[in-house]
């Protein structure tokens, strides 16, 4: 069995989604299929300009194991463009977009590249250069926010065991740029149905709040909300409010949902379970492909700070 993800937005403020949840499937616009089989979108975030709805996505294929940014552009629900944005040696997702002193800003998961790399946008959508490097450390799925004039970080760390799926670590900074100082009681949750982050952290009735997925009995199967009733470098306390689950919004598409962002907009991926006999296909020839060094190099580097 393998995951096959795909994305849509709704043009309905997330907040009135955590108050009336998630919107009907006849509300969602769907990207366009990815145009071979064993490839999937996922990890949606967006940004609307002068009438143009940009979503960046994890563009991943499973021949090579690789994941690279992708954009999407709509006038309406109507595609008018789509490309690549960003691409590395080293696998790219959760493209989560940070906007600080009018400037636009993207930081992908990399953990494959042991860091945590900012990049700052040259050219709108399509042209992004890495800026600082925010930790040394191979963080999953990092969500930062600015709140109570602090800047905040969320994430996950690889290891052992599920720990990427059960562990939540926050650091935080006096600027988007850093230093960032871990949190003094990292991981500050632990569980596979509330620690991982899975969307944008918005602020409602005055109260930071943060999707995070639910990976009991599998990777990505669901959404909490977290409300987080106290954040300090020293306390952190946080309670589940709503569940969302995928199950209605795309037939075929029932299996997961792990993304949930937005503003103005609201962003979501879902995910269905197959199974093909290519599969052993599929891993057969990535491991060829890895084996003449067509994949990229084994042990990626992060990018180079100018």
């Amino acid at each position: 069995m393998y995951d096959d993800w795909r994305v849509g937005f709704a043009r309905r403020p997330l907040v009135r989604v955590m108050e009336a949840g998630l919107p009907r499937p006849d509300d969602i616009t769907w990207l366009p299929p990815c145009p071979r089989d064993f490839q999937f979108i996922a990890d949606p975030f967006g940004i609307e300009r002068d009438g143009v709805l940009t979503v960046f996505a994890e563009f991943y294929d499973y021949r090579i194991r690789r994941g690279d940014i992708r954009f999407y552009q709509y006038e309406g629900d109507r595609l008018t463009g789509q490309g690549l944005a960003l691409a590395e040696p080293f696998h790219l997702s959760y493209p989560s977009l940070i906007e600080d002193d009018g400037r636009l800003h993207m930081l992908p998961e990399a953990h494959k590249s042991g860091a945590l790399t900012l990049y700052e946008c040259e050219r709108f959508p399509d042209r992004w250069r890495p800026c600082a490097r925010l930790l040394d450390l191979p963080a999953i799925d990092a969500t930062v926010t600015r709140h109570d004039g602090r800047w905040w970080m969320f994430y996950a760390l690889p290891g052992p065991n599920d720990r990427s799926m059960r562990e939540l670590h926050v650091a935080w900074s006096d600027s988007l740029t850093g230093p960032w100082r871990p949190h003094e009681n990292n991981p500050v949750r632990r569980g596979l149905t509330d620690s991982r982050p899975g969307g944008a952290a918005f602020v409602h009735n005055g109260l930071l709040h943060l999707p995070v997925q639910d990976c009991d009995g599998g990777y990505g199967r669901a959404i909490h909300l977290l409300r987080i009733n106290d954040l300090t470098p020293t306390t952190f306390a946080a309670t589940p409010v709503r569940r969302f689950m995928p199950g209605g919004l795309a037939d075929g598409f029932e299996d997961g949902l792990h993304t949930l962002s937005g503003g103005d907009v609201t962003f979501i991926d879902v995910k269905g379970l197959r199974a093909s006999r290519r599969e052993k296909r599929i891993a057969r020839l990535y491991k060829l492909r890895r084996l003449l060094g067509l994949n990229g190099p084994r042990r990626a580097q992060p990018p180079r700070i100018a």
